[in-house]
């Protein structure tokens, strides 16, 4: 149950940090940041693997590339979900969920010391 908090709450910077730095995404309050950081967090946890096996034989001939597409699209339906949080056009999406990534990725190595990130 820890983790799914610090999860969250990492999950809630991430989309502060882009709301912040792109222009077409917007959020009306901290309350709307909070449930689209849960939406975001459940969509990536639940529909995102489903989408990944669906669209292997495209991402194999993308190198991995369409899975960007993809975030894109989990972060519009994100958007399209939560009332008060708005994403406006497909390249805010791309970049947002760009960064949304990006910046979640680094506070998980941050504020999660426990998790093991050396390559192997």
């Amino acid at each position: 149950m820890r983790g799914f908090f610090i999860r969250w709450l990492i999950h809630g910077l991430a989309l502060v940090v882009v709301v912040n730095i792109i222009s077409g995404i917007h959020v009306d309050s901290w309350q709307t940041m909070a449930i689209a950081a849960l939406v975001l967090g459940l969509l990536n946890a639940f529909l995102r693997p489903i989408l990944l096996l669906f669209t292997l034989p495209i991402n194999i001939l993308t190198l991995g590339l369409f899975t960007l597409i993809i975030n894109s699209m989990l972060f519009s339906l994100a958007s399209w979900l939560v009332k008060g949080f708005f994403v406006q056009g497909f390249w805010n999406a791309f970049f947002g969920a760009l960064l949304f990534s990006i910046t979640s990725g680094l506070l998980n190595m941050i504020f999660n010391p426990d998790r093991d990130y050396r390559m192997r």
